[in-house]
């Protein structure tokens, strides 16, 4: 049984410290021939994205012995080796255009250093261009470039960010007049800005971020999973009480749902995985406990972000394209940065269209437990206790209790800066009702003001409806007049009616009013 480990992304240290690997070797192999290629791919952070530079980087370093065992060493290919230039933008954690200049020109004098060069010209634009020539005359380089965007996404929200986006789009142009002498070029990031020279100057590089071929070359495949941690499932569906499949369906329903193309490929996050299996099969939520995007929840509560409309609206391919720093799209942000994935494809004779959703619990859950704090001005690492004590008060019955909840949770915002806007409390209804329904099932249904919404226990069925500036006894007429219940009728559970007014005057909840179904 090999080690697992999330922390170590460089490929020889991995093998041979006896680390286990899931081989995507077969995929490296189709990508890096013929010659001459350039490529760009992005996916969310803690993907992989590392690990795969450092295997192209020992690919073409002709380390041949470190991949005995895995698809690439039997396969046709040359191991000729080729110099790489590796810009490492990871640990690039500048504020300022000068700082940035100052991190490139020690990333390149360290370069320059191990290939016994000096680096030359004074200004960083040639020095870049300089040193990839010097390379190139002990061979045709490799650039290999991770995290490309590291220096923009960290100053999404800071003044200085298009002179920090300057500095990178005079850095990146180099490549350009350098790509007749290089073997390939292959660059990773999280998103696709517009302007930052690869995608405007470097006409040559091929975006492979929506390729079917290379939908399943970073993340772990239902496949694999079976395959890679076959000595490891026995145990954990013990330490689960449950049987193997059944450990299986929740595994993927816990952290497998990612989809980069159209192609009907899903792999699980990789860091998601690997923590469940070491941490003595848990389940629990690894992957934003490496940072969740403040601006970006931030930017959502600002711009009263329809939540509900993104995940059911079809969008074009431009939606993955790269975007504008001046004109932010939220729903092409939460793409890019791993919150949404492709859940369905479709053809129109308008191209290709996608529907967007949550790629598994993991990610559903905490994103929205984030949202809930931000909006309903919760105290971080609160939200999730909140949720359970919804769940737990409409599962015990509690209908009182439950509405009590919710309305301490709208008690506690400056209703004269946020509530006032009827979005804002349509949201926090969505994300109470979307919370709950992960865990058993509930569902809320907001159109121009109204919100229905339903809870289903193994005990009764619970239908809402809310009103601004009404009456809690109007909510419940409007259930009665639509015949909101009909859908629930025949089965053994009784259905009980609740109507919930929300005063905008007073930004509060101000009355609700149960009624039994059975007693209409």
């Amino acid at each position: 049984m090999k080690n697992l480990t999330t922390s170590i992304f460089d490929f020889e240290k991995l093998r041979s410290c006896g680390y286990q690997y899931i081989d995507k070797t077969d995929i490296i192999w189709k990508l890096i021939d013929p010659p001459g290629e350039s490529y760009f791919l992005s996916r969310p952070r803690r993907f992989g994205k590392s690990l795969l530079i450092s295997t192209l980087k020992a690919i073409f370093q002709g380390k041949r012995e470190l991949f005995e065992g895995l698809a690439i060493y039997d396969k046709p290919y040359d191991w000729k080796v080729h110099p790489v230039i590796h810009l490492d933008f990871a640990n690039c954690d500048i504020e300022t255009p000068e700082n940035l200049s100052k991190y490139l020109i020690n990333l390149l004098e360290n370069i320059a250093s191990s290939f016994n060069l000096t680096l030359r010209g004074e200004l960083l634009t040639n020095c870049f261009e300089n040193l990839i020539y010097d390379v190139a005359k002990q061979g045709a380089p490799v650039i290999l470039i991770d995290e490309y965007d590291k220096p923009i996404l960290n100053n999404i929200d800071n003044p200085s960010i298009k002179e920090i986006r300057q500095v990178l789009k005079g850095f990146y142009s180099n490549i350009k007049k350098a790509e007749k002498c290089l073997r390939l070029t292959f660059i990773t990031g999280v998103s696709k800005f517009s302007h930052v020279s690869l995608f405007s100057d470097l006409n040559n590089l091929t975006d492979i971020t929506l390729d079917a071929d290379y939908g399943g070359m970073l993340g772990f495949t239902e496949a694999e999973v079976r395959k890679y941690f076959a000595d490891r499932i026995p145990d954990a569906a013990k330490a689960n009480g449950v049987s193997e499949e059944e450990l299986m369906t929740k595994i993927l329903d816990w952290y497998d749902g990612y989809r980069f193309s159209e192609a009907d490929i899903h792999v699980c996050n990789p860091v998601s995985l690997t923590m469940f299996f070491k941490k003595h099969f848990r389940f629990s939520n690894y992957w934003d406990s490496t940072g969740t995007p403040i601006f970006l929840l931030k930017l959502m509560e600002q711009q009263s972000y329809d939540h509900e409309a993104a995940l059911n609206e079809w969008y074009s391919e431009s939606i993955f394209s790269a975007y504008e720093l001046d004109r932010q799209d939220i729903t092409g942000m939460l793409w890019q940065t791993g919150y949404l994935t492709i859940k369905d494809v479709r053809r129109g004779e308008a191209g290709m269209r996608y529907r967007l959703g949550f790629p598994d619990k993991e990610v559903r859950d905490t994103f929205c437990t984030r949202l809930l704090e931000l909006y309903g001005n919760l105290a971080q690492g609160t939200g999730a206790p909140m949720v359970d004590k919804f769940q737990d008060a409409i599962l015990a019955g509690g209908v009182d209790r439950f509405m009590t909840l919710l309305q301490s949770v709208m008690a506690n915002i400056d209703y004269g800066l946020h509530l006032k806007h009827e979005k804002y409390y349509q949201t926090i209804f969505f994300l109470v009702f979307f919370l709950i329904g992960t865990r058993i099932e509930a569902e809320s249904c907001t159109n121009e003001g109204r919100i229905d919404a339903y809870i289903r226990t193994a005990k009764a069925i619970y239908i809402f409806e809310f009103k601004l500036n009404k009456t809690a006894r109007k909510a419940v007429s409007q259930i009665i007049d639509r015949r909101y219940y009909e859908k629930f009728q025949g089965g053994d559970l009784p259905i009980h009616l609740i109507g919930v007014n929300f005063n905008s005057s007073k930004g509060r909840i101000d009355a609700w009013k149960e009624l039994p179904l059975s007693g209409i």
